[in-house]
């Protein structure tokens, strides 16, 4: 792991995924142009491309191609925007700023704001029946990744996690209910690209099935750091205002257990990724570097 390169192999992937969105996504024309300068405001506001950069990567650990499968990794990405472009609204976490930038709601209103959010999450559906992807891959497994994707996205993932986050707002929580936010509201659609990825790339049930696990896993910790970060990041680094979660009396490791506890959870669960991946070869090498960085990044 020591000689992988993971920054420039996030920065090539990244660029990948960046210009295939350019390219996929309709320009800003006509009446209902505003809305879709809106979405592309908000996807070229920067980002890591985890959950893209996951799908390819799960597409290569089983040996697949992960150049066949591009509409798919941008349909991932553009959920992961529409719940950030509506996490940030007045009615949710009401934040002026995301990657450093003016929220979507802050530079075109919360009306299109909402539009956009729709927009890019029906858009994800449309790429999924991408003619390149479809001349990729067989229908069926095709309409298998996409019932993945949308249970990950809808009331049995991201939605559902987000609403009890909303409904526990100020109240106390134990460990199982903030598993359960945590594990759906950000680890669902982690969990999901790595799967999905794994699937496209017609690996073997098996493969599939430790795959998942190592999502699962990773998607836990994600958010972890992601409460950690809360409390100690560098606004300037995480590119937006650090205390919200306590302002907004939010359910986080950090409230429930402490700092040290909470670290200490991130690393347990990057070691749960990492043993997930132990029947896998060079192949998985981005996949365990990645567990790595996602629980030591400072952003």
């Amino acid at each position: 792991m020591a000689d992988f390169d993971l920054k420039r192999y996030i920065e090539e992937r990244r660029a990948i995924v960046d210009k295939w969105l350019d390219s996929l996504l309709p320009r800003p024309e006509g009446p209902s142009g505003k809305v879709v300068e809106a979405m592309r405001y908000s996807l070229s506001a920067g980002g890591k491309r985890v959950r893209p950069i996951l799908l390819m990567a799960g597409c290569n650990a089983v040996g697949g191609d992960h150049t066949k499968i591009l509409p798919a990794a941008c349909a991932l990405e553009c959920v992961h925007t529409y719940s950030l472009i509506h996490d940030d609204l007045p009615a949710m976490d009401n934040d002026d700023l995301r990657r450093g930038k003016p929220t979507c709601h802050k530079v075109f209103g919360e009306a299109i704001a909402i539009l956009a959010g729709d927009g890019l999450l029906t858009y994800a559906f449309e790429l999924m029946t991408h003619p390149d992807l479809m001349e990729a891959v067989d229908a069926r497994t095709i309409l298998d990744c996409t019932a993945v994707f949308a249970d990950a996205a809808g009331i049995r993932g991201m939605v559902g996690g987000q609403t009890a986050d909303i409904l526990f707002e100020g109240k106390t929580v134990d460990a199982n209910t903030l598993s359960f936010i945590h594990a759906k509201k950000t680890g669902a659609l982690i969990r999901a690209s790595v799967e999905m990825g794994a699937m496209l790339g017609k690996g073997r049930r098996e493969q599939i099935q430790s795959l998942k696990q190592y999502g699962t896993a990773l998607g836990l910790a994600f958010q972890v750091v992601d409460d950690i970060l809360d409390v100690v990041g560098d606004q300037e680094k995480i590119g937006k205002p650090v205390g919200s979660d306590l302002k907004n009396q939010k359910a986080t490791y950090p409230a429930l257990f402490g700092i040290d506890k909470a670290i200490e959870k991130a690393k347990d669960l990057k070691e749960e990724a990492l043993s997930s991946l132990s029947d896998f070869g060079p192949e998985a090498e981005p996949l365990r570097a990645i567990a790595t960085y996602v629980v030591e990044r400072d952003r």
